[in-house]
């Protein structure tokens, strides 16, 4: 399969640097096996998804870590929660000696719960998502917004994504929920991802859920955290600073891909894409995950927050990065309408990062404070 270079690959080779131990998580399929495997030649590689090497460490620890001391990429590490404890002792026999071990896990929760437990201090934390839009060619990028952004499929123009994305499903709720919780009811599980693709890009509502499902706000609460954790979505929160109290306080629900949103919610073909219900949502989610996955693979530490009133005055996205903000407004249409910017001018003088448009037309000179891009232009 071909490779395609990644925006997170110096970040990485810093990390080796200045880190005994370097984690790269993020969900399964995203690359992180491959970018690892292209970066790190000189490394054994051991994966975690094969049972066997997961026997060789149980049954004898010590031999095992004699076995694999240093330039060792443990796969999957989460799926052997002692390991940790292991590496740390190895790691502070030779604190001087940076890149000894690098991990990986697609799922954060499990991962980050025993870093934090036995790790801390002693490592560099890193996520790698599917594709961001830089990362993309060029003449695949509109494809992308309803066919995905996962490397394996972009570097096969997308052959095969249907089936490819009712297998990656398959997988995900026979191995990844398996291990992270007891689901009493995998049909009602499924059922959720559904509803919040069909919802995608909207604010989100736990009581419908719960009611459409019949069961209990709780449960729906923690499935929501469950597909948090297994970067299958991710939630927007509300922006409050300096911005009033008359605000809508639900956040925003997105995939991390939007094939996987496509291929739960039946659009197979451009044509159901472009002329469909979903296609403003579709366009919108790719964005902000096309903000989010950049931000993240070049360790920006961003924050990341919608904005919208009880009176309907929204914001998309408001990335902020600290000392300065940026608030964009997405917009799935070619042709500039003054409206579109009505919102950003409002509020212009509070993005002191700049405001933008997002759409699908040409790049316009700057009008008023509010920069007017082509969506491929602006993450180029």
């Amino acid at each position: 399969m071909q490779y395609l270079p990644r925006t997170i690959e110096p970040i990485l080779r810093d990390f080796l640097t200045t880190f005994p131990v370097v984690a790269l998580t993020g969900p399964r399929q995203s690359g992180k096996s491959t970018l690892l495997q292209q970066l790190l030649s000189d490394y054994t590689y051991v994966t975690f998804d094969d049972m066997r090497q997961i026997a060789l460490f149980e049954d004898d620890p010590e031999r095992f870590m004699q076995t694999y001391a240093d330039r060792i990429v443990f796969d999957e590490v989460q799926k052997v929660p002692n390991l940790f404890n292991y590496i740390k002792l190895a790691v502070d026999r030779d604190r001087g000696q940076y890149g000894k071990f690098v991990l990986t896990g697609s799922s954060q929760f499990l991962l980050m719960r025993d870093i934090s437990e036995s790790l801390a201090g002693r490592i560099g934390l890193l996520s790698l998502l599917p594709f961001d839009c830089a990362e993309i060619p060029a003449d695949l990028r509109r494809q992308a917004v309803w066919r995905g952004a996962y490397p394996e499929l972009v570097t096969r123009r997308f052959r095969g994504a249907d089936d490819w994305y009712a297998a990656y499903m398959d997988t995900y709720i026979s191995k990844d929920i398996r291990d992270l919780a007891q689901i009493g009811d995998l049909r009602d599980f499924r059922r959720l991802i559904q509803l919040l693709a069909a919802h995608t890009a909207q604010l989100l509502n736990l009581s419908r859920f719960a009611s459409d499902l019949g069961v209990a706000v709780s449960t729906v609460k923690r499935w929501v955290s469950l597909l948090e954790m297994s970067y299958v979505i991710f939630l927007l929160p509300p922006y409050y600073d300096n911005f009033g109290k008359r605000i809508v306080k639900s956040p925003k629900v997105y995939f991390y891909d939007t094939g996987l949103v496509a291929s739960l919610t039946g659009i197979r073909s451009a044509e159901l894409y472009e002329q469909g219900p979903m296609a403003g949502s579709l366009f919108e989610n790719f964005i902000v995950a096309a903000a989010l996955k950049r931000d993240k693979h070049l360790n920006l530490r961003s924050e990341f927050y919608h904005y919208r009133t009880n009176h309907g005055v929204e914001i998309d996205l408001i990335i902020d990065r600290g000392t300065q903000r940026e608030f964009i407004e997405i917009k799935k249409s070619s042709t500039f309408r003054p409206r579109m910017i009505k919102v950003l001018d409002e509020f212009a003088t509070q993005a002191t990062d700049g405001a933008t448009l997002i759409y699908e037309g040409e790049d316009l000179p700057t009008i008023g404070k509010v920069s007017v891009q082509n969506w491929s232009s602006y993450f180029s």
